[in-house]
């Protein structure tokens, strides 16, 4: 088993042969933890610092492991252009106290029966949907760019 303890700063190259670490969001919050990679290698985590999504933790021999956030089912609220609505609707859904990501031109929230029956109360519009949710966090732990 691979023993883990921070994420690599590298640069992908054109030969290098990504294998995911499929992983769900709530592991990812944890220090300790195991996965299974996509080629079926097994890696323990001991974490000074949290993973996040598109992570790499180990290169060798032109293959690079990555972490995979597996996808959620979440609510969508498309943005528009009316700066006030986007900020209204985030205060609510920071209310009560739900998790969001700003992505694009929407604000994504995990599917949550408190949240569409407040989405659908407020006639808030959204669409279900399907995506790796990587919420705001006010403590990020740290931050850095990945190129797929």
């Amino acid at each position: 088993m691979e023993i883990v303890r921070h994420h690599l700063h590298v640069h992908r190259s054109e030969a290098d042969r990504i294998v995911p670490i499929p992983v769900d969001r709530e592991v990812l919050a944890k220090r300790r933890w195991r996965a299974i990679a996509g080629d079926g290698r097994e890696f323990g985590f001991d974490l000074e610092h949290l993973l996040s999504h598109g992570d790499f933790v180990l290169r060798e021999e032109g293959i690079l492991y990555a972490i995979r956030q597996r996808e959620e089912p979440v609510f969508e609220i498309p943005l528009g252009y009316i700066p006030a609505d986007a900020a209204r609707v985030a205060w609510q859904l920071g209310n009560l106290h739900f998790p969001i990501q700003i992505a694009d031109e929407v604000i994504r929230v995990a599917a949550d029966a408190a949240v569409r029956q407040m989405l659908d109360r407020e006639q808030i519009p959204y669409f279900e949907s399907l995506a790796v949710f990587c919420p705001v966090t006010a403590g990020a732990a740290h931050h850095h760019h990945h190129h797929d």
